[in-house]
């Protein structure tokens, strides 16, 4: 469990945070929980299954990439609150 210990005090240290000594022991006890579960999970006989990157079949769901007609430029500055030479005139926010 010394260990586990230091590798949690180590973890902590990147994470850029404090542990108090009880929090300390409780995460070790975590983390030595996961561990004993990846342990276990070594011990199943994967021979013959293929590695994947997801467990189900993701499909895209974005729409084909098709030329389509625009919305036409009047019709975008038909509601600009402000406009001059056909663009948008909006308030200056850089100082």
């Amino acid at each position: 469990m010394a260990a586990v210990e230091i590798d949690v005090k180590y973890v902590a240290h990147l994470a850029r945070i404090s542990l108090t000594p009880d929090e300390e022991t409780k995460l070790a006890a975590q983390l030595g929980g996961i561990l004993g579960y990846i342990e276990k999970l070594k011990e199943l006989d994967i021979t013959g299954v293929e590695p994947t990157a997801h467990a189900v079949p993701l499909v895209n769901v974005t729409r084909a990439d098709e030329i389509r007609p625009s919305l036409p430029h009047d019709d975008a500055l038909r509601n600009a609150p402000a406009q001059a030479g056909g663009l948008f005139i909006v308030p200056k926010i850089v100082e």
